[in-house]
């Protein structure tokens, strides 16, 4: 048991252990089916919702479960040891989700987060393009407004959920000469008129996130359906990856453990030269690298999350907890093939799926190298 364990609640440790349990009965067996087919799991993601995992750091007045951002990131990081993509997917349902409980009306509330809260819908939260990702403030996304309504016309790239969604959160252009105070943040349901979906990319690990690209064209939003004032956009994007942040450190968490797992467990059954390949120093020591990257990255992610429940500024802590749990889930894989040999080379291999997953964790929700300049950002502050 790690220190930071000794300082979890009863209820986040019971959380804690309702989501391993679900991992291991529900998730776990799902696991190499959801990555080899890249299909997105339904049902699974069905009984996330039914389970409120979705919900976990909402208020109960609007279907949430009430409980603490850390809560939530322990449930992550133990559905993210049993399919990284399935730990994925409930960080998704967080972005979807936040901005509408940040900056939202109390109608807004009512109609768009309590569905998303009560799982009887699933969200998306659009902000990426095809040429802005690491640069929000080269969005090309334009709302114009006309009357009672935005305009929106332009295009989304690399969207989780994208084509199954019912309600979007999504960044564009309201005033483009004011730069960063000209962005606004709008929700849209599916079904939209000029509203569309451009196909599902394939991807290389993280294999049923659904993963694509949105369209407007023309596509008319009533102007009940901004969320907070016109040129809050940015604000409200940047709160929410903060928080995205931490959750996909939790996946990275969640991911390593799994190759610190499969490893321990290999190296203790396969033997060369008569005896188990645990008993090589060479495996000891990738094994020792892995346990300790494991736990600092733990502490790092806990650490923000910690931050986030007290109100305090965490944005260096996130991109602290993101960067450094990406990076390590990445070496920990790398590890994980290298002790499984040949056989780690081979797609049903778990180090293997492990391997392919991990390297996206780095890119996603912001690359190291955009990490390490907002670090650096806010060390100078």
């Amino acid at each position: 048991m790690t220190w930071m364990e000794h300082e979890l609640d009863e209820r986040t440790e019971t959380i804690r252990k309702s989501a391993r349990a679900f991992a291991e009965h529900e998730v776990e067996p799902q696991a190499v089916n959801i990555d080899r087919k890249g299909t997105f799991p339904r049902a699974i993601v069905q009984r996330m919702a039914e389970l409120k995992f979705f919900s976990l750091p909402f208020p109960e007045e609007y279907g949430g479960a009430g409980a603490s951002f850390l809560s939530f990131i322990v449930m992550v990081e133990e559905l993210a040891r049993a399919s990284a993509t399935v730990g994925c997917l409930s960080a998704a349902g967080l972005i979807a989700s936040f901005p509408i409980f940040f900056a939202g009306s109390v109608e807004q509330k009512e109609q768009f987060l309590r569905p998303l809260c009560e799982g009887r819908k699933l969200g998306a939260f659009a902000l990426t393009e095809p040429t802005a990702g690491s640069d929000p403030l080269a969005l090309e996304t334009a709302a114009v407004r006309e009357g009672d309504d935005y305009v929106l016309t332009g295009r989304k790239a690399y969207i989780t959920n994208t084509a199954i969604a019912e309600i979007y959160v999504v960044l564009a252009y309201t005033e483009r000469s004011k730069g960063r105070e000209g962005l606004s943040a709008f929700i849209l349901e599916k079904g939209t008129e000029g509203f569309a979906f451009s196909g599902v990319d394939e991807l290389m690990g993280l294999r049923g996130c659904m993963v694509g690209s949105l369209s407007f064209d023309a596509c008319r939003v009533p102007a009940e359906n901004r969320l907070g004032r016109e040129g809050d956009g940015l604000r409200i994007a940047l709160a929410t990856l903060d928080r995205d942040r931490v959750a996909i450190g939790s996946v990275g968490v969640g991911l390593m453990q799994a190759c610190l797992d499969a490893s321990r467990a290999y190296a203790k059954e396969r033997k060369q030269f008569g005896q188990p390949i645990a008993q090589f120093q060479a495996v000891q020591f990738m094994l020792a690298d892995i346990a300790v990257e494991l736990e600092a990255a733990r502490l790092l992610t806990y650490q923000a999350a910690n931050r986030a429940d007290r109100g305090d500024r965490f944005t260096k802590e996130a991109s602290m907890a993101k960067l450094y749990a990406s990076e390590a889930a990445l070496r920990a894989a790398s590890h994980a093939v290298e002790i499984h040999g040949g056989y780690g080379c081979l797609k049903g291999c778990p180090a293997e799926r492990y391997f392919r997953d991990a390297k996206m964790l780095s890119i996603t929700v912001g690359t190291s190298e955009v990490q390490r300049m907002i670090i650096a950002r806010e060390t100078l502050r």
